[in-house]
């Protein structure tokens, strides 16, 4: 679940505009540093050694390296991480919105790679694969949902190459083989569809470089079928990954008159910044209700925070993941990078949601039954609230 900035930070290591010295027999700051520094290579090297020497197999140097920064990085915190080059084109990739691969939008449901939908036209769409499927296996290697960053790379490819995806259907426990042919697809972060006269439902799947402009388009077109501007809208957040931090302020931005959408604080000056609307509400007449869940996270917690501190929607669902962070893309020599925390990020009230969430203003829980009771409750509130809105003389 994600949230970074699209700013690449180049890290300058070793440059002194200054020596500091200290009074009396202690060691001046600069050498003390550079003996920690020194101590703590020499035990790197130690260690990479006995490993080349002693290990049962041989292990090749640059192997050993790169799991070295790996494991540096991912000690920091559950969200940082090393790169090699296929990650990074991956997360590039997923900031367009622009890919080549089978078309299915996937989730983790507890150790199960499940679809949340095949996106319209797709080669898995047109397949026949269904919301709710279970990946298993990619060309017979099996889907693992503790690596699901490398499920879904698997499934991606050059326009037009094959691959097979073997599938377990719950609703019938039965285990189907597609054999799909990758495609380069544009895909859309938002769909949406008139609920009832005058009621708009606009989904976000993720928050990519596109997502503002075709909420933008999305909100346009549902006015223009409803012949009226829309007096209601319900938007969607659940099972929201996150994405782009400067796509949730866009559309938070679309969405609000004025005030903060949100804050953040870190150690560098780029780490710090605020976030205010500028744009003026494209919905300005809307009742909105917001729909998030434990999935909802990272960006779609932004957008979701904003909207109820600036008192411009409730919120209805349950309880959101709770991922107050934000990560920077760093490139690294040789097509590689780091996706390194560097903000902790605050709504609108000074809220920081870290490990706890944004809790609804209205707690509804979804049942088994695959009956969606919290868009139902959403539309209910909405129709109550906008015929007495329509009834005041």
């Amino acid at each position: 679940m994600t949230l970074f900035s699209r700013a690449c930070i180049a890290i300058l290591v070793g440059l002194s505009l200054g020596v500091t010295l200290v009074v009396g027999s202690q060691l001046s700051q600069p050498r003390q540093v550079d003996q920690a520094r020194t101590a703590e290579a020499r035990l790197l090297r130690e260690v990479l050694d006995r490993v080349r020497a002693e290990y049962v197999d041989p292990v090749d140097d640059a192997r050993l390296m790169e799991a070295a920064i790996r494991g540096m990085v991912a000690d920091l915190d559950a969200h940082s991480q090393f790169l090699d080059e296929d990650e990074f084109d991956d997360i590039r990739v997923g900031a367009t919105g622009h890919y080549s691969g089978v078309g299915l939008e996937v989730t983790l449901v507890g150790h199960d790679v499940t679809v949340i939908t095949p996106f319209e036209g797709s080669p898995a769409d047109r397949a026949g694969i269904r919301a709710g499927d279970i990946i298993v296996a990619i060309d017979d290697y099996p889907a693992d949902g503790d690596e699901l960053f490398a499920t879904i790379h698997r499934m991606r490819g050059e326009a037009g190459t094959p691959v097979t995806l073997s599938v377990l259907r719950p609703s019938s426990e039965e285990m189907l083989r597609f054999e799909l042919h990758r495609q380069r697809l544009q895909i859309s972060s938002v769909n949406g569809r008139l609920l009832a006269p005058g009621l708009g439902y606009v989904r976000i799947s993720q928050f990519h470089e596109e997502t503002a402009m075709q909420m933008q388009q999305m909100l346009a077109q549902l006015g223009e079928e409803n012949l009226t501007p829309l007096r209601g809208v319900v938007l969607d957040l659940r099972d929201n990954p996150g994405g782009l931090l400067d796509a949730a302020v866009d559309v938070a931005d679309l969405l609000l008159d004025e005030g903060m959408i949100v804050s953040a604080r870190g150690r560098s000056s780029e780490a710090g910044f605020e976030h205010h609307a500028v744009r003026g509400s494209i919905v300005p007449d809307a009742t909105m209700i917001v729909l998030v869940n434990g999935a909802s996270a990272s960006a779609a917690e932004i957008v979701a925070g904003a909207l109820r501190d600036n008192e411009r929607a409730r919120l209805l669902g349950t309880s959101t993941f709770g991922k107050g962070l934000v990560q920077t893309v760093m490139p690294l020599s040789r097509g590689q990078a780091i996706k390194l925390t560097t903000s902790r990020y605050y709504t609108p009230s000074g809220d920081y949601i870290q490990n706890k969430g944004i809790t609804p203003d209205i707690v509804v829980r979804n049942e088994p039954n695959g009956q969606d009771k919290q868009l139902q409750e959403a539309q209910r509130l909405i129709s109550n609230t906008t015929l007495v809105l329509n009834d005041t003389p």
